[in-house]
């Protein structure tokens, strides 16, 4: 049944805050703090997730959502396929979308990839990625031996803040080594990587 207007809206906030709160704090807060943080009770958020499993299920498959946006939103308004590559990396490291995985077992983690809502929004991901790495290898800007996978498997990698150097540097980190791993994408002489390139077919299959 699909949920009316409200509902939905509802539903939405829910995920947003759980999401934003799983990257501020590093793991999976109160479920008090989430309803308050979208603004409905927790008798709202109960009705909408029974239970932490479903929770969990509806944040990876928003999550998801959000990543294919701005992955569309890239390609469709940069002029190449490294430009929205670039801007599509950038943009899901300063979101912090690989914070999620470090909150969900290896069980619940499969159970999540084959949620159907899940795994569509990945296909569409692993489409558009294809075309970005396509045209980027194309106008020989990008190294060859790197396929779509590689670059959800970059989206991924979870960037801790840095606790141990002064904030007017920590601040800065994610965006340096996003530039260090832009730059080591960037067709040219360089340490060939082991293994083949791994193809969106790889994520599919998993």
């Amino acid at each position: 049944m699909e949920l009316r207007a409200d509902a939905r809206r509802n539903r939405d906030l829910l995920l947003e805050a759980a999401r934003q709160l799983i990257v501020e704090r590093g793991g999976m807060p109160p479920l008090e703090d989430i309803a308050q943080r979208a603004g409905v009770g927790i008798g709202t958020l109960y009705r909408r997730f029974p239970d932490r499993e479903d929770l969990l299920i509806g944040i990876s498959a928003h999550t998801m959502r959000r990543v294919v946006e701005i992955a569309q939103t890239a390609w469709d308004e940069e002029p190449d396929g490294w430009s929205a590559l670039s801007r599509f990396v950038r943009r899901c490291v300063e979101l912090r979308m690989g914070v999620l995985g470090t909150t969900v077992d290896p069980v619940l983690h499969t159970k999540i990839r084959h949620d159907p809502a899940v795994a569509e929004a990945r296909g569409r991901l692993v489409e558009l990625l294809a075309l970005m790495v396509e045209g980027a290898q194309a106008a020989g800007v990008m190294r060859d031996d790197v396929g779509p996978g590689d670059i959800g498997m970059l989206i991924n990698v979870h960037i801790h803040q840095a606790a141990d150097i002064p904030a007017e540097l920590a601040d800065a980190v994610p965006g340096r080594l996003v530039g260090l791993m832009l730059d080591g994408l960037r067709s040219r002489p360089g340490t060939p990587l082991p293994g083949r390139a791994i193809g969106g077919a790889d994520l599919e299959a998993h």
